[in-house]
């Protein structure tokens, strides 16, 4: 398949969960096998395949999946757990060069967290608040939205507590939280991946793997992961962790999530509203040159003929 014909990471669907299936391939289609029968998913228009327990994947499947872009994801029941991921999307490494220069120094760095919490605050002025500050206004933004979510969904609240080790012992709207963050991390990572760009160099959180998929995946959690748990948790006899993952796909859709990202992405790293046409599928390999950021032609002989 030729970088070409791929779709957009922007235009693709967000992402696909699937449990105890067999999945593998049917031309350049992904097949889901399981007790209910086959299903196939257009592996060109997927963003991100999420595989849980149980699920078996062909060599036949990896291989398309690889070659059309999408992410693949292992991830413990119901997407609760992150375990690992595949190949991505991006073939060129200008977004991933660009995020760690950014990264490295403290001015630059600052700037674009700045820029990370004027998304969350559109029309006040954020540009001479520390990084402490931010955080607190950040934090009184989402307590507040708690309450006035958990009061308009008529929902028990109280704190949020959250323990990776006992999902279960988490009270309804906590596990709720806890199902929509996962399946949204997952759709960031999924893009962040595709887009070239390092999970783990965040710019606000920092030290883990995914750090930067956590600075991205909190401009959104305020517009659909919260609004989503309270919702469910609020409805009588909701089966939690499935509605509310149903529910976070049928948002992502409605947003327009995967589109959101790769621009937002674009414009806190590169100062674009919107990434150029095929920029990512540019995979001309070069040398470095020894002299700043110039490189010199890969694939030619540089000694002198013997």
């Amino acid at each position: 398949m030729e970088a070409r014909e791929l779709t957009r990471v922007a235009d693709r669907l967000s992402f696909v969960y699937l449990e105890r299936a067999t999945v593998h391939r049917d031309g350049n289609a992904i097949t889901a096998t399981d007790q209910d029968g086959v299903l196939h998913i257009p592996s060109a228009a997927l963003g991100c395949l999420l595989l849980g327990p149980g699920t078996r994947v062909t060599h036949a499947a990896m291989s398309l999946l690889g070659d059309s872009g999408a992410s693949v994801v292992w991830v413990g029941e119901n997407g609760v757990r992150y375990y690992a991921h595949g190949r991505s999307l991006a073939r060129s490494t200008r977004l991933l060069i660009c995020q760690a220069e950014l990264v490295s120094n403290t001015r630059s760095r600052l700037a674009v967290a700045r820029r990370m919490y004027a998304m969350r605050f559109p029309g006040e002025d954020v540009s001479a608040l520390t990084v402490q500050q931010l955080r607190g206004r950040e934090g009184a933004r989402v307590r507040g939205l708690y309450r006035r979510m958990a009061a308009q969904y008529d929902v028990e609240w109280t704190r949020r507590d959250y323990d990776p080790e006992n999902f279960e012992d988490g009270n309804l709207a906590n596990r709720a939280l806890t199902v929509a963050n996962t399946a949204l991390y997952g759709i960031v990572h999924a893009v962040v991946v595709a887009l070239g760009c390092a999970a783990g160099l965040g710019f606000v959180h920092t030290g883990n793997d995914r750090s930067f998929v956590y600075d991205v995946a909190d401009l959104y959690k305020a517009d659909i992961a919260i609004p989503v748990a309270f919702r469910v948790a609020g409805t009588p006899g909701a089966d939690v962790e499935t509605d509310v993952r149903r529910a976070v796909r049928d948002a992502v859709v409605k947003e327009r999530l995967l589109e959101r990202i790769a621009r937002d992405v674009g414009e806190l790293l590169l100062g674009l509203e919107e990434l150029p046409e095929e920029w990512d599928q540019e995979d001309g390999l070069s040398l470095w040159s020894g002299r700043g950021q110039q490189t010199v032609p890969g694939g030619v002989s540089y000694g002198e003929r013997a």
